[in-house]
Order: C-alpha cells, then structure tokens, then sequence
C-alpha cells in the first residue's frame, strides 16, 4: 500500500506544473503541521520534531522557489512570511507547545486558498499561437 501511495505521488509531482508544484508543498506542509500537532498532544516527542522539521524543510523550498527580481513588492512579503513561519515552527518545537503550529495551520490555509484560486494566463500572442511560453497568473 505504501509503495503505490509513493509511486503515485512521485508521479504527481513529475507531472505536475509549477503551479501545483506549489499547491503539492502548501498541502505536505499542513499535514505535517497537523501530524506535528497530534504529536503535541500525545508527548510523542520525537515525531512531533520529526514532523516539524518536515515543515520546515519545504517552507525552505517555497522560499528558495520565490522569485524575487520578478515578483517584487509581493515576493518580499512572502519570503518575510516564510521566514516569520519558520520561527513559529522553531518555537513550537523548542516550547513543545501547539499554539505556533495552531497559527502556522491558518496561515498555510490562507495561502493554499489563495493558490488554489491562481489561474496561469498566457500572453495573448502565446494563446492565440498555442506556444509553449512562460505564463503570468491572475489571482
């Protein structure tokens, strides 16, 4: 069971365009935030880390993959919230406590939401030629 559950994400994430490259990362994030909560509560200390720094690992991803010469104004905001996300990831597992996790679970909801509601939109010579080009996104 588990290896056709790792082949089928393996193959979602080959398949899968930057776009919901994105949305893949903000989905794994907040389960291990959820998975790290749970750990919380049981004092399942080890798991709790485990999880957290699964967190933490592809909220560094999403950082890396911002690009920030293109987006500007709003890719610095993001980086600055990817940075504040992983201190709420470093407290909650130093303090061993699940108010940051609580926190990190909203704001990883909100932005999920909003990537799930981005649509790519190619350049109008790119659509009307059926080209293969970079896209830009209407949000």
């Amino acid at each position: 069971m588990y290896q056709a559950q790792q082949t089928y994400l393996e193959n979602e994430i080959l398949q899968a365009d930057p776009l919901e490259l994105v949305r893949i990362l903000y989905r794994a994030a907040l389960e291990a935030v959820g998975k790290a909560r749970g750990h919380v509560r049981n004092n399942e200390i080890r798991e709790r880390s485990r999880q957290i720094t699964k967190a933490s690992e592809i909220i560094n991803e999403l950082t890396l993959s911002v690009n920030r010469e293109r987006g500007g104004e709003i890719a610095a905001n993001l980086v600055e919230l990817y940075d504040y996300m992983q201190r709420l990831l470093v407290e909650a597992n130093f303090h061993q406590t699940e108010a940051q996790l609580v926190e990190m679970e909203a704001l990883l909801s909100t932005l999920l939401e909003a990537w799930e509601n981005c649509v790519p939109v190619p350049p109008p010579a790119v659509a009307a030629s059926g080209a293969m080009m970079p896209v830009s996104l209407s949000c």
